[in-house]
């Protein structure tokens, strides 16, 4: 007990300290916000990506975006729970589906991008990117029934199948690469191995404890131990919110560390601008970088430090919540966020990306419970 004092004392007075840092908002208007247009959007889109030719792929599957899918995946139950929803809606059924039928035939099914079309290497960069995420859906989807389903175990097989076992990236994935941030650019492996952390960690049936996996979450920690510092913000933001899932996967003053960075570039308005939160990255079309908050960092960052241990009541938590409940659009029930990689019409269905994943951030955040 004597030798945990010290890290309880720092997060002690860290906590206390961001107390002091800024004033409370006047209102607590944190609850004041529209889950049924909310639920409306993600399913919305959800649904068009699903039937999106470019998304399609063999044996009748289609795609597992990083910036539609997978977050749709993990908030859309949180909505259905606040909804008093019983069973998962049609259209996650349908991803559920999408996302089991490619686990089972993993053997039999064309990787998502193939070299001969899109470049060496994006056979393997796509396997190791959709291990990962099929693993996080369908752990996700386990821990809300509290067993973890075959599917979502066969799921784990294969992403620890692909892990790397050596070299400077050992214990992380092969990750596509198509320079585009937050999630395809060239630092977007340690994300992808952050996401793996989240997945074991969301895992029930003490998942985490199996005997056969010990090596393999060894090098998984051991790697974003070591890869931590040289990352940006914002992927160090997924680490905390790994470390969350997945105790003494960090130490505490690495937790506390990135705490205090990410508290540092809040903005006066109370959220996040994902341009600050990321390597210096110039978009393509040269037009400049929106710096303003945005649903996307301010919901990730807000979630992140909420399940790290930061009460709704820590005025930096309670600050990021207000700026969600103030910018959901009032009319389609979505969170404005835009893209690192070129300017896009945000009235088109391209152009929504990151607001689907701002969306789906916001509503964890907002539904959160530690």
């Amino acid at each position: 007990m004597r030798k945990m004092l010290p890290a309880f004392g720092l997060t002690f007075c860290l906590v206390a300290s961001f107390f002091a840092a800024g004033s409370r908002p006047e209102t607590k208007t944190r609850d004041a916000w529209d889950r049924n247009a909310a639920t409306a959007y993600l399913d919305q889109r959800e649904g068009w990506w699903a039937e999106w030719p470019t998304a399609s792929r063999d044996h009748e599957t289609f795609c597992v975006s990083c910036h539609t899918a997978v977050p749709y995946a993990l908030a859309r139950p949180a909505l259905g729970a606040a909804l008093a929803g019983r069973a998962p809606s049609a259209i996650e059924q349908k991803l559920l589906d999408n996302v089991t039928k490619r686990v089972r035939l993993w053997k039999e099914v064309d990787p998502f991008y193939k070299d001969e079309k899109y470049g060496a290497n994006k056979a393997v960069e796509s396997r190791g990117t959709e291990a990962v995420l099929n693993a996080l859906i369908l752990s996700s989807y386990s821990a809300q029934s509290g067993r973890l389903s075959d599917n979502a175990r066969a799921a784990f097989d294969n992403m620890w199948a692909l892990e790397r076992a050596s070299g400077d990236k050992k214990g992380a994935w092969p990750w596509l690469e198509f320079q585009n941030e937050p999630w395809e650019a060239n630092d977007s492996e340690f994300y992808g191995a952050c996401l793996a952390a989240v997945a074991v960690g969301m895992a029930p049936d003490n998942y985490r404890s199996s005997p056969e996996i010990q090596d393999r979450l060894s090098a998984l920690r051991d790697f974003l131990r070591r890869e931590s510092l040289k990352q940006s913000p914002i992927n160090r933001v997924v680490l905390l919110w790994a470390s969350a899932k997945w105790p003494g996967l960090l130490a505490p003053e690495q937790r506390e560390s990135i705490i205090k960075e990410v508290v540092a570039k809040q903005q006066t308005d109370g959220g996040w601008s994902l341009s600050s939160l990321v390597v210096p990255w110039k978009r393509r079309d040269g037009t400049p970088q929106e710096s303003k908050s945005d649903g996307y960092a301010t919901g990730l960052v807000t979630l992140a430090l909420e399940q790290a241990g930061l009460g709704r009541d820590n005025v930096r938590v309670e600050q990021g919540l207000t700026w969600l409940v103030r910018n959901q659009d009032k009319t389609e029930g979505f969170w404005p966020a835009t893209s690192l990689n070129k300017q896009r019409d945000p009235a088109s269905y391209t152009g929504r990306f990151m607001s689907d994943a701002a969306t789906a951030y916001a509503v964890l955040a907002l539904t959160a419970t530690r």
